[in-house]
């Protein structure tokens, strides 16, 4: 019964999470600091672990195999870039991202960059096209050239092996 509890919590809020996890993108340190303390306290909650024990958030977190807020926003929008590319759907976040062609022949012009749109505001900085090029262009080519879904499965690896190496 703790195990359903605890599996069924687990999802409930890493939903609430990533709800609004492309708007978060490009937001305040103070605002991802806010959401960090929120996830912190959920981990110790969802592993029964009291604020005054031993264990530290970063050691909770890593145990359930949560991606940090920072992470976990990059991961949801590389995961719905992904999705959106190999789909085309939905047709209108497909009809944003570009693929960036290159006239020269380059050795980059087969490693499945996107153009990043153009924008004056800083408000502008923070929208889909412009999150999503980012995001997306900073992944390894590998991940990048990946045309399955079970393969692309390794960007939560990616990210967490950022978020938890030792430094």
């Amino acid at each position: 019964m703790v195990a359903k509890r605890t599996k069924n919590t687990i999802s409930y809020i890493g939903s609430r999470l990533d709800y609004t996890s492309s708007v978060l993108y490009g937001t305040t340190q103070k605002n991802i600091s806010e959401l960090q303390k929120a996830q912190n306290l959920l981990a110790r909650v969802v592993t029964c672990s009291p604020r005054s024990s031993q264990s530290s958030s970063y050691n909770l977190l890593q145990h359930l195999h949560w991606l940090p807020i920072k992470h976990r926003i990059n991961f949801k929008i590389a995961n719905v870039t992904f999705r959106t590319l190999q789909s085309s759907q939905p047709v209108y976040l497909r009809s944003i991202l570009h693929t960036h062609h290159s006239t020269r022949s380059v050795r980059l012009s087969n490693t499945n960059l996107l153009c990043t749109p153009f924008v004056r505001t800083s408000f502008g900085s923070r929208s889909f096209s412009v999150a999503a090029t980012k995001i997306w262009n900073s992944l390894p080519p590998a991940l990048r050239m990946c045309t399955s879904h079970d393969t692309f499965h390794q960007l939560k690896t990616h990210y967490f092996q950022q978020a938890f190496q030792p430094t």
